[in-house]
Formats: C-alpha cells, sequence, structure tokens
C-alpha cells in the first residue's frame, strides 16, 4: 500500500535521526503529495547533502526539494583561500581531470566549469569539493564530452549495465537511445535508485547525454 505524507513524513525524521551523520535537531521535513521538503539549517555543504541522500533513501517518496541552509560557525577561509582549497583537492585526486576544470568561487559558494570525457570525472570532481571547509554550496557546470567515445550507441549495452547493477529492478526500466543521447523511462522504488539507474548509463562510453524519466512507484 501506497504510503500517506503523514507516514512518509514520520520515515524522513526516523531516517534523519538514525543517521549519526546527520545532525537533525534543526532540520524540519515537509511532506505533500510524496514530495519531501527539508528546511532549517546545518552545520556544513556535507551535511546537507548527507540529509538530502537520506530522503532519497526512502521507499515511496517521489521528489526532493533540499531547502537547508548551510551555516558556517567559526573562521573560515575567504574565497581566495577557498579557490586554493579547491584547487589542491582537484589536483589531489587522481580520477579528476584538474587540468579542463576551472573553479569559481563567490560568497563560499563553488561552481564548477570546464570539461571532463567521463561522467564518473564530473562526480568525482563535485565529492572532492563538497566536505572541504568553508563551502556552502556547488554548481556543477562541467561539460562531458567525449569526442573519441562512439557516435552511436547500443540499446543493448545500456540495458545489459543496468540489468547488472544488483540495486536496480531492470525490468522496471525502458531505455531508448537517439544518438549520443539516452532516454530512460518506467519505475524504479526510490529516488536513490533513479539516481542509480541514470549513473549505470553515464558510465557507458559515448553518453553525452541522459534524459531521466523514471518515476517512483
Amino acid at each position: 500500500m501506497m504510503k500517506t505524507d503523514t507516514e512518509l513524513r514520520q520515515d524522513v525524521e526516523k531516517e534523519l535521526a538514525w543517521n549519526s551523520r546527520v545532525d537533525a535537531s534543526n532540520i524540519t521535513a515537509t511532506v505533500q503529495n510524496r514530495m519531501v521538503t527539508l528546511t532549517g539549517h546545518v552545520q556544513n555543504y556535507a551535511i546537507k547533502c548527507e540529509a538530502g541522500s537520506v530522503v532519497k533513501h526512502i521507499a515511496g517518496v517521489a521528489g526532493l526539494a533540499n531547502d537547508l541552509e548551510v551555516t558556517l560557525g567559526g573562521t573560515q577561509p575567504n574565497d581566495a583561500d577557498l579557490t586554493r582549497s579547491v584547487l589542491q583537492a582537484l589536483q589531489g585526486n587522481v580520477f579528476v581531470p584538474s587540468e579542463t576544470i576551472k573553479p569559481v568561487v563567490h560568497d563560499g559558494r563553488v561552481t564548477l566549469k570546464g570539461k571532463a570525457l567521463y561522467y564518473h570525472e564530473k562526480l568525482d570532481a563535485e565529492n572532492v569539493v563538497r566536505p572541504l571547509r568553508g563551502v556552502k554550496g556547488i554548481t556543477d557546470s562541467i561539460v562531458i564530452d567525449n569526442p573519441d567515445g562512439p557516435q552511436d550507441l547500443s540499446q543493448t549495452i545500456i540495458t545489459d549495465a543496468l540489468s547488472r547493477n544488483a540495486r536496480l529492478d531492470a525490468d522496471q526500466v525502458t531505455v531508448r537511445v537517439n544518438g549520443r543521447t539516452v532516454i530512460l523511462e518506467g519505475s524504479v522504488r526510490c529516488l536513490a535508485e533513479r539516481d542509480d539507474a541514470e549513473h549505470a548509463v553515464w558510465a557507458a562510453p559515448g553518453v553525452n547525454a541522459v534524459e531521466n524519466h523514471l518515476v517512483i512507484s
């Protein structure tokens, strides 16, 4: 049976309280038509992302608006110092093409610009910046551009990749391919599974765009 909004809100509150990385004392969750909104404030951007991840793994949640504010305490680095920290973090990760990525920092908010060959490089760049002290938010504007990848993707290859993922019910997912764009349709059990399906598709060489139309069952 589909959970009511009240039941979903209770699940969200319990899961946030259960997660030792999240101080939920200043977080309020509201639910309307299975859409969860998080408001309040947290100590850093990494905790904001963790709170969002908690909600995405709850069955029945159809959408998330993470409106948590990051309120940094104590002495924080200025934008110039934070920019240097971001550059060091990017250069220190062997999976990040730091030579093609440029960070722009304004008031603690980091925008990542440039190009990457693969989606995992884009994710890795964001992930190494996320826990840095002084980060209030991240906008990931890195473009996937792999000119050496296949120009036409095989639908079978994409479908097989989804089937190999133990966290996905691939039978409920339909794949369409248009050039180097992959369109996902069908249903999944939670928002986290929706993200998993998209990440699995992005791992295929040659994918330049993903249209994720999966709905939460």
